[in-house]
């Protein structure tokens, strides 16, 4: 979890392209159904054609290889010629891919792939916003587990492609004490043993619980909801303890809760060490994407 800066390479690798394959294929079903009556009543079956994917506003490019699998998906004669890359800052009307192929399948992969474009590049720009509104701070822009069903592997790619950080991306990943769990334990007063390897993270609402879950020196505090001078605070009373004489790494501070545009450099001011944003992915606003007919 939260790793050091790493090259688009390194961001498309962590695809495990048989989970997408899966996602695209019952996407393909979802919309195709019994098949596309329009399409064959209206398009001959020989028919080629030629296309181009269009944004239609400024954006950053997400989901490109991922559109092009949905067209090899319904037919691997179709030649798409990408025109951009994931993580591409693009313009209003530029043309994200060529297609040219069998006119039919062109039209029965279109919806999908536009589909997917649209939300990956909405999520990876929003991201990226994020990320320029805090530079050069040292802090880190991640998600949540606020991803739409089925889509998390999607659309954690593409906050990594807009250069955030991903949370932990199954509850299997790490410990993280929360509210709940606080509230039926009937509180802690010591941490769990942990495996080896797991980090562990706790969250508290206010300074008296930031200081009772400091005395466990956590992997990480995360500080929900709370306002910026308790922020400031917070990141006050950690610095001041001197963790190498427990032999322990110092414990980061995490900020959730409320964040938006509009403050989340606020919030980077206090020294917190990462902030998180359910909004990267649970209220996606989609770019406008076409596939227009060129021939």
């Amino acid at each position: 979890m939260l790793s050091t800066k790493q090259t688009l390479a390194e961001k498309k690798a962590k695809l495990n392209w048989n989970n997408v394959d899966g996602i695209i294929r019952h996407s393909l079903i979802e919309d195709i159904g019994k098949g596309d009556i329009t399409t064959q009543l209206t398009i001959p079956e020989s028919k080629t054609t030629r296309a181009r994917i269009v944004v239609k506003e400024d954006c950053v490019a997400c989901g490109v290889d991922i559109a092009k699998r949905v067209f090899e998906l319904v037919d691997k004669s179709i030649v798409f010629s990408a025109k951009a890359k994931d993580g591409q800052k693009i313009k209003n009307g530029k043309t994200i891919a060529e297609i040219s192929g069998n006119a039919r399948h062109i039209l029965h992969g279109e919806r999908v792939a536009l589909n997917f474009l649209g939300m990956l590049c909405g999520i990876a720009t929003t991201t990226r916003e994020y990320v320029d509104s805090v530079e050069p701070l040292k802090v880190k822009i991640t998600d949540t587990r606020k991803t739409m069903p089925g889509l998390r592997e999607l659309q954690k790619y593409a906050v990594r492609i807009g250069d955030g950080y991903n949370h932990r991306i199954s509850l299997d990943e790490m410990i993280l004490i929360k509210d709940s769990h606080i509230e039926i334990a009937q509180g802690i007063d010591k941490l769990p043993s942990v495996p080896k390897g797991f980090k562990i993270e706790i969250e508290v609402e206010n300074i008296a619980q930031f200081n009772h879950a400091l005395q466990f020196k956590p992997d990480i505090i995360m500080l929900d909801n709370m306002d910026t001078a308790s922020m400031k605070e917070a990141v006050k009373i950690r610095d001041g303890i001197d963790f190498s004489k427990s032999h322990h790494p110092r414990t980061l501070l995490e900020a959730s809760g409320g964040i938006t545009l509009k403050n989340v450099r606020q919030v980077a001011e206090t020294g917190v060490d990462i902030i998180s944003i359910g909004e990267l992915t649970h209220s996606v606003k989609s770019v406008d994407v076409s596939l227009e007919i060129s021939a």
